[in-house]
């Protein structure tokens, strides 16, 4: 299925990496997991899990640079708070429904021990969206088995979009949403930054979609909630307070689309740098990190580019995405753009 860029819709003057998705940005791999089964119970899963991993080093002894910026609140993420004080990712970065955080989070657990015997503490980051309109969401289809093959299946390739991974299951204003990614190389001198996007969408009604091709009425608002999960990744050089500048943009992007952050929906944006890694542990009092200047005009283009690549990955999401019928017959249509 092409993504919209392919039918036309371009978006911003920035050009996108060569796979216009999060994997442009070197090391970073994607891996999904999908479940899509009726039980004999007549429940249905359509759901999965998707896993971010930010460098192919070991996460915890080589930490990256990172920041979350909440939209609007009204999610059930793990792992901000310590984001949020140290300005560090020390995991990867898991996508699931809103039930099965804790398997998603528990999988990722075991799979960072199994490679780093000293750890006694870490701040594993699971994000999450609410598919129930087409899950069993109470079933919790999901378990730990599913994160760890969504870790080991993580590549470097161009991801899977639509209703794939975590995204299987998911909304976005009205029609089929899920995974979608993009990308925006910004030139610097004789060189560029990448800046990669990659968003979970659940959220939205019909009537607040800027691509939409019906006439705005009265909103309902139990339509309209829900959720969506932005991860930014780049290697441009930021510090923490830098890179949540840039995660705030994103949300620029969501507004493009129509996205209103209504009370109902958890709006959160991840973000992170691969161009510093700091050791876990040094005999050293002091880190070196290089990191832009503000005043370079470079940095608002990392800001275009954010904005940019959000608006283009939620449109990617639901163009990749295929209708779908889930529990009690629901049925979801892909959006024709």
């Amino acid at each position: 299925m092409p993504k919209v860029r392919e039918l036309g819709i371009i978006i911003g003057d920035l050009p996108t990496g060569a796979k216009n998705c999060i994997t442009d940005v070197s090391g970073v791999k994607v891996g999904h997991v999908t479940l899509d089964y009726t039980n004999t119970d007549n429940s249905v899963a359509c759901t999965g899990v998707t896993a971010i991993i930010p460098h192919e080093g070991n996460l915890f002894r080589e930490k990256l640079v990172a920041a979350s910026y909440v939209i609007n609140g009204f999610g059930k993420t793990a792992g901000l708070v310590q984001i949020e004080e140290l300005g560090t990712l020390e995991s990867p970065i898991m996508l699931t429904n809103t039930l099965s955080v804790p398997e998603a989070h528990a999988a990722t657990v075991e799979y960072m021990l199994e490679q780093t015997e000293e750890i006694t503490s870490i701040n594993i980051v699971t994000g999450e969206c609410n598919d129930s309109k087409l899950n069993s969401i109470d079933k919790r289809f999901v378990t730990k088995a599913h994160g760890r093959e969504a870790l080991l299946k993580a590549s470097a390739d161009k991801c899977e979009e639509g209703a794939v991974g975590a995204g299987k299951g998911m909304v976005c204003f009205g029609y089929k949403g899920g995974i979608g990614t993009s990308s925006r190389l910004v030139p610097y001198d004789m060189a560029e930054f990448k800046v990669g996007v990659l968003t979970l969408t659940n959220f939205g009604n019909p009537a607040e979609f800027k691509y939409g091709k019906i006439s705005p009425g009265s909103l309902n608002d139990a339509d309209s909630a829900g959720s969506i999960m932005i991860i930014l990744a780049t290697d441009a050089p930021l510090s923490e307070r830098q890179l949540k500048r840039v995660a705030k943009r994103c949300a620029v992007g969501l507004a493009r689309t129509g996205g209103n952050w209504n009370h109902g929906s958890g709006d959160i944006a991840i973000a992170f740098s691969t161009a510093n890694k700091i050791p876990h542990k040094s005999d050293k009092i002091t880190d070196t990190l290089v990191r832009l200047r503000e005043d370079n005009p470079v940095f608002n283009k990392l800001f275009a580019a954010a904005a940019d690549a959000t608006e283009e990955a939620v449109l990617n999401s639901m163009a990749q995405a295929e209708t779908t019928v889930g529990k009690d017959g629901n049925k979801v249509e892909k959006f024709e753009f």
